[in-house]
């Protein structure tokens, strides 16, 4: 049995969506060990407790990264985790975090990267015109929204879009993607070559 963790600090609609594909048997043989937010009052946090999970929150603010990073991560080793996930975690993480769980931390980015990273990528990839965007899954190095690409899934830009018809058209792709991935990773048939995800 797999042990993921997942770390939010919002509403964690991604987070449901993975709960929902393991509860689904969809993600085979995976239990969420643990949830953490650096916020208190974050949704997601409140939908973990409701469906009996161990929820923890953590909170950042006015903490140096490396300090709160530390705290999360014995969290995360003390739940026995193999694979960390992201889920609208508002959070750079420190070198050191990365170097914990190497190609084991996946993030999921609401645009096809390398294009639109960091915040507000469906207004960005509105506003510069697009006719296809949509969401991608990856490992998370040391850099932005930079490691390697798992999993990536397309959005027509429609005439009548605006960023949040667009935005909620990506995020329906997203929870599709998110489960994808996780179950590659998980089977462990692949491989990393450069900047390339290789299924074997």
């Amino acid at each position: 049995m797999h042990s993921l963790g997942i770390l939010l600090s919002g509403r964690g609609s991604n987070f449901v969506a993975i709960a929902d594909s393991i509860d689904g048997g969809r993600i085979p043989d995976a239990r969420i060990a643990v949830v953490i937010s650096n916020k208190a009052d974050a949704g997601g946090i409140t939908t973990a407790r409701s469906r009996g999970l161990n929820a923890v929150v953590i909170p950042s603010k006015g903490k140096p990264r490396e300090e709160h990073d530390r705290e999360v991560v014995a969290i995360l080793k003390e739940n026995g985790v193999e694979l960390v996930c992201l889920a609208g975690y508002m959070r750079l993480l420190s070198p050191w975090f990365v170097q914990q769980f190497p190609q084991r931390i996946l993030n999921i980015h609401p645009s096809i990267l390398p294009a639109f990273p960091g915040l507000e990528a469906q207004e960005q990839a509105f506003a510069y015109g697009v006719k296809v965007s949509g969401c991608t899954v990856h490992f998370v190095d040391e850099e932005l929204d930079h490691g390697a690409i798992v999993v990536q899934r397309t959005v027509p830009v429609l005439d009548d879009d605006d960023e949040h018809t667009l935005a909620a058209r990506i995020l329906e792709q997203e929870h599709l993607a998110y489960t994808e991935a996780i179950k590659l990773v998980l089977e462990g048939k692949f491989e990393i070559a450069g900047r390339r995800f290789k299924r074997k």
